[in-house]
């Protein structure tokens, strides 16, 4: 199963992640706490990825 980076996007917006930067292959998410996770900018994920990086940013893995 594949997941699109538009919805890990929304779950990380949902979950109280917002934007701070664009990097070279990554956008930068980051927390209130000072976190922050980079997504890499390919349109697809498989499901294990968008859950890995859930886990990253220690929020709930739904994919």
């Amino acid at each position: 199963m594949s997941v699109k980076r538009r919805d890990i996007i929304r779950h990380f917006e949902k979950n109280g992640w917002h934007f701070q930067r664009e990097g070279g292959n990554h956008t930068i998410y980051t927390n209130n706490k000072g976190r922050s996770v980079p997504i890499k900018r390919h349109k697809i994920f498989d499901r294990i990825a968008a859950n890995a990086l859930c886990k990253q940013a220690g929020i709930p893995a739904i994919f």
